[in-house]
């Protein structure tokens, strides 16, 4: 039997599982950093700007369960971890520089329509329903 092709919007897809991970919120900053080279958890926390230790602890692991990245411990005291791209996570870091390189070109048009939507709405919810203006004591 051959085996049907991914279908992310299948609750049921484990390709479902791998899009989840993606979209957390640090997954694709992380994978972002390791692409220009490998980095300890604090060289990876001061470059990714607002992630806390523990949620930068929390996506290293979930990246490394899911065979994008590996941890190199190399046994020394203090203790020194690396983290590194596998080949995977390479492939990926491609397409991840694909999606900086979208953000980049359309960050202006992007926050423009999010400002033109915010202002209709505040207009919107200062209107009454009934078309009779509100006055305050």
């Amino acid at each position: 039997m051959p085996k049907s092709p991914p279908d992310i919007c299948n609750v049921e897809c484990p390709s479902r599982d791998v899009l989840e991970l993606l979209a957390e919120k640090w997954a694709l900053l992380v994978i972002f950093r390791l692409a220009h080279k490998p980095s300890r958890t604090a060289q990876l926390r001061r470059e990714i700007g607002g992630v806390s230790e523990k949620m930068l602890i929390q996506t290293l692991r979930k990246l490394e369960r899911h065979g994008m990245i590996d941890r190199f411990d190399f046994g020394e005291v203090p203790p020194r971890v690396e983290y590194r791209l596998t080949k995977t996570g390479a492939s990926l870091a491609k397409e991840v520089e694909s999606l900086e390189q979208w953000v980049a070109r359309n960050v202006d048009d992007v926050l423009k329509a999010k400002n033109s939507f915010d202002a209709r709405q505040v207009k919107a919810r200062s209107r009454p329903a009934n078309g009779v203006t509100r006055v305050s004591a």
